[in-house]
């Protein structure tokens, strides 16, 4: 299978310390990118506590047929219940300022975020703006109305 060429992002460096902790693929096959968090010192989150964690990094995207999305660190979440505030960070085409990690610890210990600490994952993911057209009532579907629950439990 032939590689589809990278998109190129342009990235600035709002802090120099972030210098050597540059977000980064950790395979071949990795959806996203590593973002560490920009701290002075340690983090410790209480049981429910969220906290805004700066990356030192702005990324734009300039491409309008392309978002970013900040996703959890699996390990994080399921360990040690370390997710994100906002479940999922969308980044727009358009956004040019620093990107930010809402950190929240769901679990039931305190969770110690160490300075350039792996703490989430800036995925690329594409786009399709709609265009809504009114309709007084829709073409009759298989589903039609039916709610949460209505196709069958699995």
């Amino acid at each position: 299978m032939t590689a589809n060429p990278r998109p190129r992002l342009e990235c600035r460096l709002l802090d120099e310390r972030m210098r050597d902790y540059l977000p980064a693929y950790a395979t071949a096959g990795s959806a996203g990118m590593d973002l560490r968090a920009l701290l002075d010192a340690p983090l410790t989150l209480e049981p429910g506590d969220c906290e805004l964690v700066r990356t030192g990094l702005a990324v734009y995207i300039r491409d309008t047929g392309l978002a970013g999305m900040i996703l959890p660190r699996s390990g994080l979440g399921h360990k040690h219940g370390i997710v994100l505030g906002n479940l999922v960070g969308l980044i727009d085409a358009d956004y040019q300022g620093e990107l930010m990690i809402s950190v929240w610890n769901r679990g039931q210990r305190a969770f110690t975020v160490d300075p350039f600490e792996r703490l989430a994952q800036y995925v690329l993911v594409p786009v399709v703006q709609a265009e809504l057209a009114l309709v007084d009532q829709f073409t009759d579907s298989e589903r039609g109305s039916g709610g949460f629950g209505s196709t069958g439990a699995q």
